[in-house]
């Protein structure tokens, strides 16, 4: 299950045949994101397990199973905070439970991430993965 912004970036990325291009498209989706206040990244929405800082912050509407899941997020990497700005895409506007179903190392594979980041990276994006899970399953019970 994916949104339509993810689909969009699958589409995107479908006719990118160069990495560089591809790589490039994930920066300024980055760069696109506003940045996160500074009250904001502190221990308590950092994202242990990057090698980068990492920051996420959850925005949830709604109570309960069926509230919508969104978060905001920023880090000290261009290309982590593109790789946040996909998983914004993958993830915000669903409801909390959808978000703990969506079977995210599947759907960041159509992209190609796996074979094309760093062990380093990959790590980090999992980490980050595991907090929006994490927090997606916390709001749903």
């Amino acid at each position: 299950m994916a949104t339509e912004a993810f689909e969009d970036i699958a589409e995107t990325f479908e006719f990118l045949d160069d990495w560089e291009d591809r790589y490039r498209t994930i920066i300024d989706m980055g760069r696109a994101m506003e940045p996160l206040e500074d009250a904001f990244r502190v221990p308590a929405t950092k994202v242990e397990g990057c090698a980068s800082q990492v920051w996420l912050v959850p925005q949830i509407e709604g109570t309960g199973a069926g509230a919508v899941f969104r978060f905001r997020g920023d880090s000290d990497a261009m290309i982590v905070r593109g790789l946040i700005a996909v998983l914004a895409a993958l993830y915000n506007g669903l409801t909390v439970k959808d978000v703990t179903t969506v079977d995210a190392p599947a759907e960041l594979a159509r992209l190609g991430l796996n074979d094309h980041l760093s062990a380093q990276r990959s790590n980090g994006l999992r980490a980050m993965v595991e907090r929006i899970r994490m927090i997606a399953a916390t709001e749903a019970a």
